[in-house]
């Protein structure tokens, strides 16, 4: 028996499949906005230098102030060097520190990482986007970073910059105060950013930036999952 074919039927699979679509295009686009132009993952056997971590942790006073904390700062670089590495290795990459001198000897250049992450941060990630650049990942540090790769044989490198702040007994006592009378106030973030750079062009072909208010970097376990999400999305290596 022939069977009529509604219209209505039709128009509706004809919106399915755009939406369908147009949700693909979506998670694609948000996927490669994180990359580079042409950059889809690392070589098969590549070599990442992972810079020293940028990270320093702070208490925040009942006025909103921020003292560091040395000891939490501690705390922090050794979960979270621990992290890198076993997150490293799940990944299968080829990673190498900088020894003590190397980190020394180029302290200014990956002191640059910071300046260069807040920018994509604000004009890339952020409401402040840069027209010129289309959305695309098009950020470089030029050729400053080339010594560091001939220093380490590394074509690329991992940089991590972060800073946490917890709210003191203080703080909260305030909040709770403030909240009573209908006022919200905060009680710290965590914020960072991890950077993907070609050593020999200074091209940054890989960036995520972490803004949060929970997390905690002062335990090994809660520091593991704030590495985990710093470093979510990161192009796996080409088989």
């Amino acid at each position: 028996m022939y069977r009529h074919y509604h219209p209505t039927r039709r128009v509706r699979a004809w919106a399915a499949c755009l939406l369908l679509g147009f949700a693909l295009v979506g998670a694609a686009h948000a996927q490669s906005r994180n990359l580079a132009p042409g950059f889809s993952g690392l070589p098969k056997d590549a070599k990442v230098i992972v810079a020293p971590l940028d990270v320093e942790l702070f208490s925040m006073s009942a006025g909103g102030v921020l003292e560091p904390r040395a000891d939490w700062t501690a705390a922090a670089q050794t979960h979270m060097k621990n992290a890198l590495q076993s997150k490293a290795q799940r990944l299968g990459l080829g990673t190498g520190d900088l020894d003590e001198k190397a980190a020394d000897d180029f302290a200014e250049l990956i002191s640059l990482h910071a300046a260069v992450a807040r920018s994509i941060a604000l004009h890339h990630a952020g409401a402040l986007k840069l027209p010129t650049k289309d959305g695309k990942l098009e950020w470089t540090f030029g050729d400053v970073l080339h010594p560091l790769q001939l220093r380490t044989g590394a074509r690329f490198g991992l940089f991590t910059w972060v800073r946490d702040s917890y709210a003191s007994a203080e703080r909260k006592a305030m909040m709770i105060g403030m909240a009573i009378l209908g006022v919200g106030i905060t009680g710290g973030a965590q914020v960072g950013y991890a950077s993907l750079v070609d050593l020999e062009t200074g091209q940054v072909l890989w960036f995520n930036q972490l803004v949060r208010a929970s997390g905690d970097l002062r335990e090994d376990k809660p520091a593991a999952e704030s590495v985990d999400a710093l470093l979510a999305g990161f192009p796996a290596a080409v088989q």
